[in-house]
């Protein structure tokens, strides 16, 4: 009599079934962030929706829904974040310098550094029209408080003006790094036979021509 051997086999899990056992309730969310950010730096924002996401982070369709209502809070959450990054390196800056002059230009070159490594933070942080803020109280607080960074050295100015002079910072800033990251600054030195970043010199250096003593 011949006795066979029953073999057993393991079951291949899929790599995304054992990610999905490995996360904890927290982890799966910045998963999530992550992978969206992932998702925006190399095919674009257009690009984004939870289903996606969850397939770029390797769990279920359905699995986003636990931590978000929707793609637009998913951007809020990142924007917010966003936000509370560019709040820390502004307020590094402002207090690594000395004088409300150095400091306000300090924070633009930070401002347009934060844009040229978060190249894709940046771009959710400003598509309202996509991260709803006016829904995410969080991200529009957020906001606010970066912005409030430049508002209270702008205050120690004395401008006669310092409504006026602080939303101008901020479109000078804002525009030198939109600049930057759609490549029009590159383009603009390779022309010129400069660096993007000799542009950036130079344009903050103009700047610092014009601010009030």
């Amino acid at each position: 009599m011949v006795v066979k051997k029953r073999v057993t086999y393991a079951r291949e899990m899929p790599d995304g079934e054992r990610k999905r056992s490995s996360y904890h309730h927290g982890a799966l969310r910045e998963e999530l962030m992550e992978a969206c950010v992932r998702l925006v730096e190399t095919e674009g924002i257009g690009a984004v929706s939870l289903r996606r996401v969850a397939r770029e982070a390797g769990v279920s369709p359905g699995a986003p829904y636990h931590h978000f209502e929707d793609r637009a809070a998913l951007l809020a959450a990142i924007s917010a974040r966003g936000f509370q990054r560019l709040t820390t390196d502004l307020e590094a800056v402002r207090s690594d310098v000395d004088g409300f002059r150095a400091a306000l230009l300090a924070m633009v070159v930070a401002y347009v550094d934060f844009a040229r490594h978060n190249r894709a933070y940046f771009q959710m942080m400003f598509r309202p029209e996509l991260s709803q803020p006016e829904k995410n109280p969080d991200a529009r607080a957020a906001g606010d408080a970066a912005f409030g960074v430049l508002t209270t050295v702008v205050a120690e100015c004395g401008a006669e003006d310092p409504d006026g002079l602080a939303v101008s910072l901020w479109a000078f800033g804002h525009g030198l790094a939109s600049l930057a990251i759609d490549g029009q600054l590159d383009r603009r030195g390779e022309h010129w036979n400069v660096s993007e970043d000799d542009l950036i010199r130079r344009a903050v250096h103009f700047l610092d021509t014009v601010l009030p003593d």
